[in-house]
């Protein structure tokens, strides 16, 4: 059975931007952080141990990076979702979520996730993130990302998330035009949305490309076989949807996150080394 992420409205996406602000605003530090995890967010190396982080939205920054507590969907179940810092070295964190959700296993109920530059607008340094980046522009967009999902994690996924808008500056309020989802790993039957329109082989792989709507365009690569560990060129993905007539080279790429969307049941991820740049 295929496990589809909802749709979901322009209304309601601005409604999560306000709530991330507001608990962002309002950030309640949980003092949990003995899980096995590691430390905190220092210039470069390791620091001293930083609490875990379980309230809706909460942030934890980490360089040009910040880790999200993105619960978007929780109104679509029950249960709780929390992320840590691990480490960090230069631009290579290292963070951790871990989660338990009962409901509907076809709603998404979170996206913990890395993210570098603009998600539902700007919460770090945007000089820092190289973003927004113009898809016609020649650039390479280099990323490496190792990780670890728990034995039987549910129905969830491994994703990276790329969000484009028509315009270089981008604010919160800002509906995108378009969203390409790259899956690295499914368990439990989950299923992206949309309809399969073929395969290509990029960094190695093969991938499944889906297209849907939510309001914007939704583009999924699915990799045909799971993997815990890639190197790829994000920019390879946007350039095969160009070549499709799919995306435009006019639009800018804003930004970039990667993480797990959970659908349904109990698990962890653990990322153990994760970087992505702009040359």
């Amino acid at each position: 059975m295929q496990h589809r992420r909802p749709r979901l409205t322009r209304t309601s996406k601005i409604a999560t931007a306000v709530a991330t602000a507001l608990a962002a605003a309002a950030s309640v530090t949980v003092a949990t952080a003995g899980t096995g995890t590691g430390t905190g967010t220092g210039t470069s190396g390791t620091t001293a141990a930083a609490a875990k982080k379980c309230g809706a939205f909460e942030q934890i920054t980490m360089g040009k990076y910040y880790v999200n507590n993105n619960l978007w969907g929780q109104d679509h179940g029950s249960g709780t979702q929390c992320v840590w810092d691990t480490s960090r070295s230069g631009d290579t964190i290292a963070w951790g979520t871990d989660y338990s959700w009962t409901g509907s296993d076809n709603d998404v109920k979170s996206y913990a996730s890395s993210v570098l530059g603009w998600h539902w607008g700007w919460k770090t340094d945007q000089a820092a993130t190289e973003l927004p980046v113009r898809v016609g522009a020649g650039k390479s967009i280099p990323t490496s990302w190792d990780f670890k999902v728990s034995s039987s994690p549910g129905t969830m996924n491994v994703a990276y998330d790329l969000w484009l808008h028509a315009k270089d500056g981008a604010d919160w309020q800002d509906r995108p035009t378009d969203e390409v989802m790259i899956w690295l790993n499914k368990q439990g039957g989950a299923g992206p949305l949309g309809t399969r329109t073929g395969t290509v082989s990029l960094g190695g792989a093969m991938w499944e490309i889906y297209e849907g709507d939510i309001g914007w365009k939704v583009h999924s690569f699915v990799r045909v076989g799971n993997t815990t560990s890639a190197d790829l060129d994000l920019d390879d993905f946007l350039q095969a949807l160009v070549r499709r007539g799919l995306l435009g080279k006019e639009k800018y790429l804003s930004g970039i996150e990667a993480g797990t969307e959970v659908f349904k049941g109990k698990g962890r991820l653990d990322t153990t080394a994760y970087s992505v740049d702009v040359r």
